[in-house]
């Protein structure tokens, strides 16, 4: 087991204490108020840790306190893992970028896509190309997620069991075939539309390795990183680290409610968003790609690699919110946002919400959890809690915060 500790003073890397005294009272008080059960937060500069807090609970009604230890679930955190997975294939030349998916998932072949209508009454016409690696890897490749609720593609998400994201009792094989008889939103490549892309790569990954995902990710990320904790499940040892996931009570404040089922090997293995980690397995993540692929010895990537990956990929340069369907059209969030391989990208920082440097890249989870690399500053940010709320929080708002402390 790792455990993230602080290594430094803030002032020793040009970080200023008060300003991250104040980033805590900030965070706090969000808790004192009952409207989450307690975080994590960790700011490193060079790689050194040089601001570790703790606040609140990891488990409310056992009075349990969120350690350093602390076991999350990371949910869609997990997408820029699954995106480092297909890059080693990459490079190992058994994948491509350009690969059209049908080349290893053939139901993908002659997919077609929406023009009008809804139910019965959709039309469709047949793709001008075909859907390709990248698209996945970018959120180009013109798949949905069921609940969105903003386009009748997404209702046929859910009328073939897809609420959420997996047909219940599937394999990801099972799954990702139902993905494949789906229509597509819109022609691969055009836009940007946040979605199940990710499970297909991680059925690629599968395909390609001949491996389960877990297992390759055990083998080929987490074991040479020393990610000691990270996972699709937790141990009997383990689980009493584990957080307990809430969302938002009717009544106001918080309460329980379900999370990933990690005690025992899930059938169903995401690569949209099935991990569990440790603040110390996501610093130690972050760091490889801070430094271009290699950590401690270890080379995973080779730095061009990375750059490709935390690069913009949109069509045309453009940012989310230019290229991004609805609801992403409508985020204000997302000006001066680009995405990369797997990882969103500040690609004009003047105009995003919390100012940030260019070319910071990162992203975020479904329970408020977060990170993000700004190289321009060599600073990485891990925010770590548990609560699914029923509307998206701004997370990205700690990244300012956090750059004010930037001397």
């Amino acid at each position: 087991m790792g455990q993230l500790r602080q290594e430094v003073d803030p002032s020793e890397v040009g970080l200023d204490a008060k300003a991250l005294d104040r980033l805590d009272q900030h965070v706090a008080h969000y808790v004192d108020e009952g409207r989450l059960p307690g975080y994590l937060l960790a700011v490193a500069r060079g790689g050194r840790v040089a601001h570790l807090t703790t606040h609140g609970r990891r488990d409310l009604a056992a009075g349990l306190p969120v350690e350093a230890d602390t076991l999350w679930r990371i949910y869609s955190m997990t997408k820029p893992v699954t995106a480092v997975a297909a890059l080693l294939l990459v490079e190992e030349g058994r994948l491509s970028l350009d690969d059209p998916v049908e080349r290893h998932i053939p139901a993908f072949a002659e997919p077609r896509v929406y023009v009008s209508g809804a139910g019965a009454d959709m039309v469709t016409r047949p793709a001008d190309g075909p859907m390709r690696v990248r698209h996945l890897m970018t959120h180009t490749a013109g798949l949905t997620f069921a609940f969105y609720h903003s386009h009748p593609v997404d209702a046929l998400y859910r009328q073939a069991g897809l609420e959420s994201s997996v047909v219940p009792g599937t394999t990801l094989a099972e799954t990702v075939e139902v993905y494949a008889s789906l229509p597509l939103q819109f022609e691969p490549g055009t836009q940007w539309n946040y979605s199940v892309a990710s499970n297909v790569l991680g059925r690629i990954i599968e395909v390609v390795s001949g491996q389960p995902l877990d297992a390759f990710f055990a083998e080929r990320i987490f074991g040479p990183l020393a990610m000691t904790d990270a996972g699709f499940q937790v141990s009997p040892e383990q689980a009493g680290r584990l957080a307990e996931l809430y969302g938002d009570a009717d009544g106001g404040g918080i309460e329980p409610i379900p999370g990933l089922p990690l005690r025992g090997r899930p059938r169903f293995l995401s690569g949209s968003g099935g991990m569990v980690a440790s603040a110390h397995d996501v610093h130690r993540f972050m760091e490889l790609l801070r430094r271009r692929g290699e950590l401690d010895g270890v080379r995973l990537l080779a730095p061009e690699t990375v750059d490709l990956m935390t690069s913009n990929h949109l069509p045309d340069g453009a940012d989310l919110r230019a290229v991004g369907s609805k609801p992403a059209h409508d985020e204000p969030g997302n000006d001066g946002v680009g995405f990369g391989l797997g990882v969103s990208v500040v690609i004009d920082p003047s105009r995003t919400l919390a100012p940030s440097g260019p070319g910071t890249f990162g992203w975020s989870g479904v329970a408020t959890t977060t990170f993000w690399v700004d190289p321009s500053r060599d600073l990485t940010v891990q925010f770590m809690t548990q609560l699914r709320p029923r509307a998206a929080w701004r997370v990205m708002w700690r990244s300012h915060l956090a750059l004010r402390a930037v001397r």
